[in-house]
């Protein structure tokens, strides 16, 4: 298991990155030894985007910047792209729900052309029914990544988000982990803090991936930043480290949390 932590937002628009300034940042994350991860949040900006709308023309031009993010993922050195963006999948009133699901499968079977030409994995995120009401739980996402059928499209796992929508959060991870479909985890607290600030329980969560031989990464993603962000990360990173040296048999192996990077909205 990895661990990411940083996630700077770059421009309001993938489009506005030219190709030096993709070299650079390429460059310096090499320079300093800091591995590209991915990007999330990508469907926040430019506005007016939806992956399932009923309007041709809106879904091309998502399909149009999905495929622009996956081209910048891989130019920065990026193997995954995550995607939540919750109002941009969210189903509208009026809307036909299971047209909506194949207007989704629509968009991203045209995206995942280039994702497989630039080698990259486009990674759905289920999102909580307050966020959204387009994939809220781990069964949703496995049957969209089933339908699908295809190597670069998978899902990703929130902790905070399963803690929310599932009834048990080992039980959701341990279908996800067993689907062979998981391919980046969010450890982030049930309050929206990073792993050890609050209440969730991280042990039986490390346990289970231990168990089940995850190699992704674990990003502490968290959306409230007191006290500061580099005292989340340093806590955050040492909480985890500390239950990984506990797990039996594991602890040299598994403790090493590596540090890396996730360009959050591209």
């Amino acid at each position: 298991m990895r661990a990411s932590k940083l996630h700077p937002t770059l421009a309001d628009s993938v489009l506005d990155l030219s190709a030096k300034r993709r070299r650079e940042i390429r460059k310096t994350a090499e320079k300093w030894g800091v591995e590209i991860v991915g990007i999330h949040w990508l469907l926040v900006k430019p506005e007016g985007l939806q992956i399932n709308h009923p309007d041709e023309f809106i879904r091309i031009q998502t399909q149009e910047y999905i495929e622009a993010l996956i081209h910048f993922c891989a130019d920065i050195g990026g193997k995954l792209l995550l995607h939540g963006s919750p109002h941009q999948r969210a189903v509208k009133e009026g809307w036909d729900v299971e047209e909506s699901w194949g207007f989704a499968k629509e968009t991203f079977k045209v995206c995942l052309k280039v994702a497989s030409r630039r080698n990259v994995t486009y990674c759905i995120e289920p999102l909580p029914r307050a966020n959204t009401n387009f994939i809220n739980t781990v069964e949703d996402a496995l049957r969209l990544v089933t339908e699908m059928n295809h190597p670069n499209f998978k899902m990703m796992f929130d902790c905070r988000n399963a803690c929310a929508e599932e009834k048990a959060v080992t039980e959701a991870l341990l279908r996800a982990l067993g689907s062979g479909h998981l391919r980046h985890i969010h450890v982030n607290d049930a309050d929206g803090r990073g792993p050890g600030f609050g209440e969730t329980k991280f042990l039986p969560i490390l346990r289970l991936l231990a168990e089940n031989h995850y190699r992704g990464y674990l990003s502490v993603e968290v959306s409230r930043f007191d006290p500061d962000p580099q005292t989340i990360a340093a806590l955050s990173i040492g909480y985890l480290k500390g239950i990984l040296e506990t797990l039996p048999g594991r602890a040299e192996k598994n403790s090493i949390l590596k540090q890396s990077v996730t360009a959050s909205r591209s």
